[in-house]
């Protein structure tokens, strides 16, 4: 392919995956379906290019890059957390799954057991992005969503070590005389010693790769250059594992989940920012070309199986077979795993309804696809395992998920409420509000006017978060600011912009201003959206909450507000509220700190009443000024 067709086909590419991924939005289409259809039907079409997709193209260009991004994605704290279920998914169930199709396999397919193993270790493992984008869009649980997570992570590893073990078996077999002394060569020491240096061997190597990023991080305060060193460390940590025969998946997450958990101690709040915006355009644009790319490929593909020795009906409905044993494979493994490891927090029917989604929550992804076009060219009806392997990808893609949104809701497996988060985002950022004022009262040198700017300025932060709340649909404070602010900067830069374009200020001056105006529209457009989407959000019954103090315990079940006007002293002074709170103690009604008042604070101060409650319609939740605590 000449230079200039090079560039152009690259052109293309990129042009079709922002085009048709823009497309499948309002449709609720995943777009890797989307390419993956425009690529199948432009494969068809004369004079389009056909596109070599070489496994060490998928490999070592593609795979180590999209588990990097997945990784400073997920929590490693999490992952600590829920380690039992992620392993009982990410190591059980791809080997379960692995043998299951093996079996399956064998018996439809002229092929060796071994060469079946390889084809279940192919399409065992589910894809880490389509399982959190599918997981994230209709609003899981957390602790199903990082279990999902976790389990895309690792699962690749555990499928591409034992598809290099099934494949030297079964390369012995093909090649040697098929005797017992052939076999006796991979015995179960030598798979356990191979599968042990793939694992150990690609944890210890990350790590190291963690280590030397890490040091070098310390000494890098360009954002630029820092983000630079990010797009090195997948490569990195690929190569340098597989060349010790070790788990290039397992370097890459290694390193990746601990250079996201290091991440606020090794790198600046600039860089930060650089390599989340850098890496999820990089993310955007590989996971979406890999389909179509693969799309691409299928009209060679079907020529490939039509010379093949099976015919392509007999091999669709291999694939369709095959499909149906992988679908049926996993609710056979977790919901047994589940009752036995399931915590005693969950009721018999949450378990259930939990398992239920999980267990149809498998969509397979570019990892499959990527582990087929690693067969060697010489593997007996290689094109009939390729197409096998992509029809399990586009039908668990199709089939779960189209489906799984609307099992959810039928099973009323939701995710968190919203409004809960922002209950226990303002405690947390109280808290921290809280230790931050601290260590400034302690500045003995403080100017007074300073502290008392900075200490407006951080409690406006944590009333931004309680004014999320409530649901009389007047306008916050917050959101009046953030209003009025963002007409300001309209303003502001349509003068800029004339100031640039009269030539009348020195550019590389005018550029620092409108970076800086562009950051905090940014701040800005991003708090109105949230606030937006929490006031849509419908409300929900409140769930029990265990009480976080002694003050919240103590307190009666019900109290009877003292007015049905609203807030006295405002009322008294001609104030308007934003929120109103009420005493347990007394049933006082008060307003809240976002409000001018701040009555129901000063009611504390006056009486002492350690609780008040909130008063909007459908909250539920109860506030302890002695002890800041949540209930």
């Amino acid at each position: 392919m000449r230079r200039v067709d090079l560039v152009l086909t690259l052109v293309a590419v990129a042009a079709a995956v922002i085009l048709f991924a823009r497309l499948s939005e309002p449709l609720g289409i995943p777009s890797p379906l989307t390419l993956l259809g425009v690529g199948v039907a432009a494969s068809f079409i004369p004079g389009i290019p056909e596109l070599e997709l070489s496994p060490d193209v998928v490999l070592f260009g593609l795979l180590p890059p999209l588990l990097y991004a997945a990784a400073l994605a997920t929590s490693l704290v999490d992952l600590r957390r829920l380690i039992t279920p992620i392993l009982g998914l990410s190591v059980g169930l791809v080997l379960f799954t692995a043998l299951g199709v093996a079996v399956v396999a064998s018996w439809l397919l002229p092929i060796d057991f071994a060469l079946a193993f390889a084809l279940g270790a192919i399409v065992a493992p589910p894809d880490a992005v389509a399982a959190t984008a599918v997981a994230r869009r209709i609003g899981l649980p957390r602790r199903m969503t990082t279990i999902l997570e976790g389990e895309s992570l690792l699962n690749d590893a555990t499928a591409l070590v034992s598809l290099r073990t099934a494949l030297g078996a079964a390369g012995l077999a093909a090649h040697g005389s098929g005797s017992q002394a052939g076999h006796e060569e991979i015995g179960f020491l030598d798979v356990a010693q191979d599968f042990g240096i793939a694992v150990f061997g690609g944890i210890a190597i990350g790590w190291l790769v963690f280590v030397v990023v890490g040091i070098v991080r310390r000494n890098l305060t360009e954002p630029p250059a820092d983000t630079a060193l990010s797009f090195v460390v997948p490569f990195l940590a690929y190569v340098a594992a597989e060349q010790i025969h070790a788990s290039g998946v397992l370097a890459v997450v290694t390193a990746g989940l601990f250079l996201a958990h290091q991440a606020p101690v090794l790198q600046s709040a600039s860089s930060r920012l650089s390599e989340r915006v850098n890496w999820a355009s990089i993310t955007f644009l590989l996971e979406n070309a890999v389909f179509l790319l693969i799309g691409l490929q299928m009209q060679s593909i079907i020529r490939d199986v039509v010379d093949s020795e099976l015919t392509l009906a007999r091999s669709v409905l291999i694939g369709l077979a095959v499909l149906a044993a992988t679908l049926l494979l996993r609710p056979l493994w977790v919901f047994p795993f589940s009752a036995i490891f399931s915590r005693a927090e969950f009721t018999p029917s949450e378990r259930r309804r939990a398992s239920a989604v999980s267990s149809w929550a498998g969509m397979r992804g570019v990892v499959t696809l990527a582990a087929a076009l690693t067969l060697p060219e010489d593997t007996p009806l290689r094109p009939v395992l390729v197409l096998i392997a992509l029809i399990v990808t586009v039908g668990t893609l199709v089939l779960q998920g189209f489906t799984l949104p609307g099992l959810a809701r039928r099973l009323d497996v939701r995710g968190p409420d919203p409004r809960e988060d922002a209950l226990v985002e303002a405690t947390v950022v109280g808290a921290a509000t809280g230790a931050g004022l601290r260590a400034l009262e302690s500045d003995e040198n403080a100017d007074p006017d300073v502290v008392a700017r900075i200490r407006e300025q951080s409690t406006s932060r944590v009333n931004r978060i309680w004014e999320q709340l409530g649901g009389d649909g007047a306008e916050t404070p917050s959101e009046a600011y953030r209003r009025l602010r963002l007409s300001m900067i309209g303003a502001e830069r349509a003068e800029l912009l004339r100031m640039r374009d009269a030539d009348e200020v020195d550019q590389h001056v005018l550029a620092r201003v409108l970076n800086g105006m562009d950051a905090e529209e940014a701040a800005l457009a991003y708090g109105q959206q949230r606030s937006g989407r929490l006031r849509e959000t419908p409300l929900r019954p409140p769930d029990a909450v265990a009480a976080a103090c002694e003050h919240l315990k103590a307190q009666p079940a019900c109290v009877v507000p003292d007015t049905a006007d609203g807030c006295h002293r405002c009322l008294e002074a001609g104030m308007q509220w934003v929120h109103l709170r009420m005493c347990t103690a007394c049933g006082h009604v008060g307003c809240c700190d976002s409000s001018p008042g701040k009555h129901a604070s000063a009611h504390f101060h006056d009486t002492g009443h350690p609780v008040m409650r909130s008063l909007e319609p459908g909250e539920a939740w109860r506030w302890c000024f002695v002890d800041e605590a949540l209930g």
